[in-house]
């Protein structure tokens, strides 16, 4: 007798589009509850919502898929909270490597 748990049961039906044409919805059921919900087209540079998950064609039933959670809604929650406000994109080295770079700035006014 095995001590694993039983494999959770994930799969998604999709639907129609969205009302806005960017996504489709879908109808998921993980275990035993039953989501209504839309999926989309992750876009670089766009913060993602809800879970990023890969679908596995079922070959008896085209509209319906088996879900694999890649990025957990949980995961994307600690990762906002990491810090408030924009990405920091200028570390120490190149703040300080600035003026090396660009040189010093012209401090006079023009006429």
């Amino acid at each position: 007798m095995s001590d694993k748990p039983p494999p959770r049961e994930d799969v998604v039906l999709v639907g129609g589009p969205s009302p806005d044409g960017e996504g489709v919805r879908v109808l998921r059921k993980r275990d035993e509850t039953i989501e209504l919900g839309e999926m989309r087209e992750v876009k670089e540079g766009q913060p993602l919502q809800g879970e990023l998950v890969r679908l596995s064609a079922r070959p008896d039933a085209p509209r319906l898929y088996d879900v694999e959670v890649m990025v957990s809604r949980e995961e994307i929650a600690s990762a906002r909270r990491g810090h408030a406000g924009p990405a920091q994109v200028a570390t120490e080295a190149y703040r300080e490597n600035w003026d090396a770079i660009f040189g010093q700035r012209d401090t006079r006014t023009l006429n």
